[in-house]
């Protein structure tokens, strides 16, 4: 299958230029912007990040851009203006960007550009004068973003946030001019913006540039993947752990796994139909997450990071016991889970569990935590307990801690200090 042909077959094409067969039919220099508002790309970003790298490995050439001088601007959004950044705060988050975009690419060469180097040497009258007029108000107002903004009381809109769509179809155009760039690649919510670059190049140059968008990834219900209740899961491990990160994949719905398959893994579509079909036919047993779980987070944390992601998750949650694990697995598991100290001088006398049940999140009252307890939904190393005044004493914490699990999910670590 040709690339073409395997892009719209994975469902990341929503809108083109023109055919994609046509666009791909010879070697391009493809372009991407990300906002440098945050030091870090999230999961919702690094679909289109695996599609400019599949861009890449076909043989085409990369140039990503960083706007340093958009993010000092803001794109508009449904709501409110952005918050303008500093250039110190810019030039932080665009090396932070720029190390997880090398990890990401392997051995993808890329060129790596900030347009604040010629949006801060733009002179307001040649700017208008050259480039402001190939731009009709009545156009921009009838984008989506803005028409909302301009119907909707109470939500102006600046005239800062109005030029953005003036100065993105002036990067396509520099890039164009400086490093042949003839196909710029984005989110579906970005595609007005995008053909303007396409439209500004036809007007200003006489040729013919391209353009391609992909569906924004949505989760069950419709939101931004990976930013369910305003937390963002994020590529860089010090804001989500690899753990947390392998986690965020095992506990997705049954609904959208094909879907992410074909978005976030280089599998072949046979082999992603094949573990789909497996899936359909146990889905309690979980393996279609367990693989794209470990097949994403390898992608962006590496092989070592799975392995300990996954044993930990094996011994918080499945069968593996704790002392089996390895140094490194047994580390992630105890700074991972929650957990509840007990000091010695309480394990001597024994501690009742179900004050630890409480105390770790487990039950949310002593009463709950004895109503679990004696309907047999809570184990203590590894050992059902019926007895709602269970002790926990000095012998249940051999070797510094044990594991406490309530039913397939609830977890806790019991630590002695």
């Amino acid at each position: 299958m040709n690339l073409a042909d395997d892009l719209k077959a994975r469902g990341l094409i929503e809108h083109s230029s023109t055919e994609p067969a046509v666009i791909l039919s010879e070697k391009r220099t493809a372009y991407l912007g990300i906002d440098p508002t945050a030091d870090s790309i999230q999961v919702g970003n690094l679909a289109v990040v695996l599609l400019m790298k599949r861009l890449g490995d076909a043989g085409h050439k990369l140039i990503f851009l960083v706007g340093g001088g958009t993010g000092m601007i803001g794109d508009p959004r449904e709501k409110g203006e952005r918050s303008l950044l500093d250039d110190k705060t810019i030039e932080r988050n665009k090396r932070a960007i720029k190390r997880q975009l090398k990890g990401l690419l392997g051995g993808v060469t890329f060129t790596m550009v900030d347009n604040a180097d010629w949006l801060a040497k733009v002179h307001l009258i040649p700017f208008l004068r050259d480039i402001g007029k190939h731009f009709t108000v009545n156009d921009l107002v009838k984008r989506d973003l803005i028409r909302k903004r301009l119907e909707t009381p109470d939500e102006s809109i600046s005239y800062t946030e109005f030029t953005y769509a003036l100065l993105q179809g002036y990067d396509f155009l520099e890039l164009h001019k400086k490093y042949g760039c003839d196909l710029q690649v984005g989110g579906s919510d970005q595609w007005t913006n995008i053909l303007s670059g396409v439209d500004l190049i036809r007007k200003k140059e006489g040729k013919r540039a391209f353009a391609l968008s992909m569906p924004l990834v949505t989760d069950s219900n419709g939101k931004k993947f990976g930013k369910s209740e305003g937390n963002a899961v994020w590529l860089d491990p010090k804001k989500t752990s690899p753990f947390k990160f392998y986690q965020f994949w095992m506990n997705l719905p049954d609904g959208g796994l094909e879907k992410y398959f074909k978005a976030y893994t280089f599998l072949p579509l046979s082999e992603i139909e094949t573990i789909m079909e497996k899936h359909r036919m146990s889905p309690g047993e979980r393996e279609a997450q367990e693989t794209l779980a470990r097949l994403v987070t390898e992608i962006v944390h590496g092989p070592a990071a799975v392995a300990a992601a996954a044993a930990a998750t094996d011994a918080l949650f499945g069968k593996t016991d704790f002392a089996s694990l390895s140094r490194d697995a047994r580390a992630v598991a105890l700074a991972e889970a929650p957990s509840v100290t007990i000091l010695k001088t309480e394990a001597r006398e024994g501690k009742f569990l179900a004050e630890c049940l409480v105390a770790g999140g487990l039950a949310s009252s002593k009463s709950e935590a004895r109503r679990l307890i004696e309907g047999k939904a809570i184990k203590l190393s590894g050992l059902t307990i019926e007895n709602a005044d269970q002790k926990v004493y000095l012998g249940d914490l051999k070797e510094g801690h044990t594991l406490v699990r309530k039913g397939k999910q609830g977890v806790l670590v019991l630590v002695l200090k």
